[in-house]
């Protein structure tokens, strides 16, 4: 009996579901988005820090300015204390990497002074910078607070090594570098105080202007005086005798 060869004919592949979408994000995006959350609540918090005040201003006044119920916002934070420390940090930290990298930039003493006081005066006029001025650190509990004066003593310290630089480059007018240092970040640190967005200066304007008046002073500088035309004195008579012949 001869056998035939019967064809295998392939298998149908097995259809399988669609795959469904999770809901829940996989794990970085669920940081991203907690943190992407928790920024918007500090520069709320910030903002209404600067407006209102600390003590005047309550969790539920931040959840109303997010749109939020206020048991929302204890995802993203402990209490109004930990906002606070919050802001007030990132206030310093983005002074202090602005001013490196100011000065990592290079130049001398006189331009690299003059980066810095941009960078400064930029951030109090920015949300947590203006907040490290208007509120400061004296509602802030130890040890955080401690840590936050060290922050500060860095900025300090940053503008008295190049004022210090710039006298010894003979760029700068000798000087006491501390007292200089105290003179320029209190002015500056003044901005977060007055500036209101929306006004008739732009950030950059103020800052360009309060920097040059800091740098070139308010009194009006003596224009040089013109040198007279040199006038030639008249030979005298025996010469202008000889010169003729």
């Amino acid at each position: 009996m001869n056998q035939r060869t019967v064809a295998k004919i392939p298998k149908a592949p097995k259809k399988t579901a669609p795959a469904v979408a999770s809901p829940w994000a996989v794990a970085p995006d669920r940081e991203q988005q907690r943190e992407a959350k928790r920024n918007a609540v500090l520069q709320a918090a910030a903002q209404l820090f600067n407006e209102r005040g600390f003590h005047a201003t309550s969790l539920d006044d931040i959840a109303a300015r997010l749109s939020v119920t206020k048991p929302t916002l204890y995802y993203y934070v402990k209490n109004k204390d930990e906002i606070l420390l919050q802001c007030v940090s990132q206030g310093l930290q983005m002074t202090l990497e602005g001013i490196e990298a100011s000065r990592q930039a290079g130049g001398n003493a006189v331009d690299q002074l003059r980066a810095c006081m941009q960078v400064y005066a930029d951030i109090v006029m920015q949300p947590f910078g203006m907040c490290l001025i208007r509120v400061g650190d004296e509602e802030v509990p130890e040890p955080s607070r401690t840590e936050l004066r060290r922050m500060k003593s860095e900025i300090d310290h940053a503008f008295r090594r190049l004022v210090a630089q710039g006298v010894q480059e003979g760029s700068l007018a000798p000087c006491d570098p501390k007292m200089s240092a105290f003179m320029i970040a209190g002015a500056l640190s003044w901005i977060g105080r007055w500036y209101q967005p929306g006004g008739d200066y732009t950030p950059e304007q103020v800052a360009q202007q309060c920097i040059a008046t800091l740098c070139d002073g308010v009194l009006r500088r003596p224009e040089p005086l013109k040198a007279a035309p040199v006038k030639r004195r008249a030979a005298p008579a025996a010469a202008r005798k000889v010169s003729k012949k």
